[in-house]
């Protein structure tokens, strides 16, 4: 029973943490042709990514035709500033 509270606790921790992504090359193709949005092409974008869906967002970065350059986390400055 105590093994399932800190596994929640860890879970919902790894839930609040959120990391940046910086990446470079995006650039219009099929794929996000059919959004409803155009994506620019620049030298680096940072994206907010929560933990539990970065493996989905690397696919997607990859599918975009993009490369991440640098991941690091979100301090609670940088959340206080923004």
């Amino acid at each position: 029973m105590l093994g399932s509270a800190l596994m929640r606790n860890s879970v919902s921790s790894a839930d609040n943490r959120i990391f940046v992504y910086e990446v470079e090359g995006l650039r219009q193709n099929d794929q996000t042709q059919n959004q409803s949005y155009p994506v620019r092409n620049s030298s680096t974008i940072l994206l907010q990514v929560p933990y539990r869906r970065m493996n989905e967002e690397m696919r997607r970065i990859t599918r975009l035709g993009g490369k991440i350059v640098n991941i690091r986390p979100l301090t609670a400055q940088e959340t206080s500033e923004g």
